[in-house]
């Protein structure tokens, strides 16, 4: 029996579907449905309405009947669909999950979709998987086994906790103009010119710069901020060598911090930073000098992270040097400019993390004690 269902519209119903229609930013399939009740209403035949709206008569006889007996947003929405059955049941998803992240076949870099699905017919009875199915049972789990991330994996030792406690320590202290904490590190950087000279922006336009560029080789920034006062400074040189090294902390002492006893130095463990540079470059009485009037303290290794200028040198990149500079003057000219404004800003770096928080946030990582009375007499 053909049952004839009638689409009667109220007012507000039907301002929403007009609107749904009219706002272009809905589902193609829910726009569809709502043409086909403001047609319907309007008294037209199921194959005029299949015509107009460009669907089955089908689809014109669902969605009106779904309106008369669910209402306005059971029509609008998408039904329930069964689908088919799941390939794989819940031991065979998790053996794929395991073999994703175990290590490829002998001469593969890496699993793909096809070699998972190889390998999941090779140890479950089905015939054939498809990509597909790998894909999908994966994406539920987010794992991505082609994917491969660089990261720094530390050894928290006692080594790395007594220099990061040493570190931490003297960002906590109170300010003492005779013993400054300045942290130190050093960035590459790129010197690239244009090929073309870039198209200005225009409104509605982006500025556009040509794919092409030209290379003029690099440069090195040796960057200084002081952990505890508004001050940093970037020297740019051709290279990072020990010479360069210790003529920076020649400068350091004897031109930013002549009034103090003694500059505290904060920095990496690269092999250029050795007091023994020093003697490389000047006199014997001169490095004594200058090294008697430094004290350095090394973070530990893979633990960048603990040097404040590490985050400076992010604010630098990303306000100054994020674009093509041709050449070491330019490079001078505008870090200087950079220096100077960040400078007269009172821009500081607010580092929140303490040893007490490092105790409570890698507690579990902190190596053992020997003795429980060490312990408590801690």
């Amino acid at each position: 029996m053909n049952i004839r269902y009638i689409v009667e519209l109220n007012e507000e119903e039907r301002m929403q579907l007009q609107e749904l229609t009219g706002a272009g930013k809905a589902r193609v399939r829910r726009v569809k449905r709502a043409q086909i009740l403001l047609a319907a209403e309007q008294g037209h035949g199921d194959a005029m309405v299949a015509a107009t709206v460009g669907v089955g008569t089908s689809t014109v006889y669902r969605t009106k009947r779904r309106f008369v007996e669910e209402g306005l947003e059971a029509a609008l929405s998408e039904a329930p669909r069964a689908g088919a059955s799941r390939k794989l049941t819940g031991r065979e998803e998790a053996l794929l999950v395991a073999v994703a992240c175990s290590d490829p076949p002998a001469g593969r870099a890496r699993w793909t979709l096809e070699l998972l699905a190889e390998e999941m017919v090779v140890r479950t009875g089905h015939e054939q998987v498809s990509r597909e199915t790998v894909r999908r049972r994966l994406a539920e789990q987010s794992v991505k086994p082609w994917q491969r991330k660089m990261w720094c994996i530390p050894c928290v030792d006692a080594e790395y906790v007594a220099r990061m406690e040493d570190v931490l320590d003297l960002y906590s202290e109170v300010p003492d103009p005779r013993r400054p904490v300045v942290c130190f590190d050093e960035t590459p950087v790129q010197l690239i010119g244009e090929t073309r000279i870039p198209w200005p922006a225009q409104p509605g336009k982006p500025a556009r710069i040509d794919y092409e560029y030209r290379r003029h080789g690099t440069a090195n920034l040796f960057v200084f901020l002081d952990a505890h006062q508004p001050w940093r400074h970037v020297k740019v040189t051709e290279r990072k060598t020990a010479h360069d090294f210790a003529r920076c902390m020649h400068e350091l002492v004897e031109e930013h911090y002549r009034d103090a006893e003694t500059v505290r130095v904060v920095l990496d463990n690269l092999s250029a930073h050795k007091p023994a540079a020093l003697y490389e470059v000047f006199a014997p009485s001169v490095a004594r000098e200058v090294l008697r009037r430094l004290e350095f303290h090394f973070v530990p290794k893979h633990a960048s992270w603990l040097n404040m200028v590490e985050i400076e040198i992010g604010v630098l990149n990303q306000q100054c040097l994020d674009r093509r500079i041709p050449d070491r003057e330019t490079l001078c000219r505008e870090v200087a400019h950079w220096q100077r404004r960040r400078n007269a800003q009172g821009a500081r770096v607010k580092w929140m993390f303490d040893v007490c928080r490092a105790r409570e946030k890698l507690g579990r990582a902190y190596p053992a004690p020997v003795s429980a009375e060490f312990e408590k007499a801690a």
